[in-house]
């Protein structure tokens, strides 16, 4: 790889753990005037009124803050605090799952090994049973330093996700990381988007269409099949709308239906 290249991977992860960086902070600032509120309001019904609204200004100062860090070249999610408890875990943790999906840019479809990642394949079969995939679009496609299309979102725009976090699993599958923190996602290679916080996945994920080279921190999941690869090519190839290096892909993607069966 040519010193170029590398260099060029380097500032693109750097990029992806600075954005994250601020968009942690922005949480941080709205739990922090959430909890004057609260406060706020317990004491005083008018003070918490007037607090209320400045708390509404700066919120949105904090939604602006997400939304900028969301256009970082790399998997990242909003959802990174558990509001609700995991699925019932209804699988069986020693079979193999295959996750079909419909779109408008043909299908694609990936194998789940659960003895490996039980608690990310049983929420997707959880989600996919209730049809929480269907008619979303797949809102990021990333393709300068990182090769990845990103779905899973309902909102579309990187910030929803199924109000809980899923525990990070078979990291040390891509091996260890090498001097640089990262490891190599092959093409093909499904793994859950999180935060950058450990045990912070929720329903988003990325599906990889060229060797990338990430930190080991994203749970490895699922493989595409040959066919549903260069469905994704295809869509990388096309691009990113206005010819930048990530955003909405030019060729868009829109899951229809999403279904997970036993093998």
């Amino acid at each position: 790889m040519s010193s170029s290249e590398q260099r060029r991977r380097q500032l693109a992860r750097e990029k992806f753990e600075r954005q994250q960086k601020r968009r942690e902070e922005a949480r941080r600032r709205t739990r922090r005037i959430t909890a004057i509120v609260a406060a706020s309001v317990a004491v005083v019904a008018v003070v918490g009124v007037s607090a209320f609204v400045v708390a509404g200004k700066d919120d949105d100062q904090d939604k602006k803050s997400e939304a900028a860090a969301s256009q970082s070249p790399a998997p990242e999610p909003s959802e990174s605090e558990s509001k609700a408890p995991l699925p019932a875990m209804k699988i069986d943790k020693k079979a193999k799952y295959t996750m079909s999906l419909t779109t408008s840019q043909g299908d694609i479809g990936f194998s789940m090994d659960a003895a490996k990642t039980p608690q990310t394949v049983n929420s997707f079969k959880a989600l996919a049973d209730k049809g929480y995939f269907d008619d979303t679009k797949c809102h990021r496609l990333t393709t300068q330093g990182i090769f990845v299309l990103q779905c899973g979102d309902p909102k579309g725009d990187g910030t929803g996700g199924p109000g809980y976090n899923i525990p990070d699993e078979n990291l040390d599958a891509l091996g260890k990381a090498g001097g640089d923190g990262t490891v190599v996602y092959p093409p093909g290679t499904v793994a859950m988007a999180n935060t950058g916080q450990p045990d912070s996945g929720g329903s988003q994920f990325f599906l990889v269409y060229k060797e990338t080279k990430l930190p080991p921190t994203y749970t490895p999941f699922g493989t595409m099949d040959d066919a549903s690869l260069k469905a994704v090519q295809k869509v990388g190839e096309a691009g990113v709308e206005g010819g930048a290096g990530d955003g909405a892909p030019k060729k868009a993607v829109t899951i229809e239906k999403v279904s997970v069966e036993k093998d």
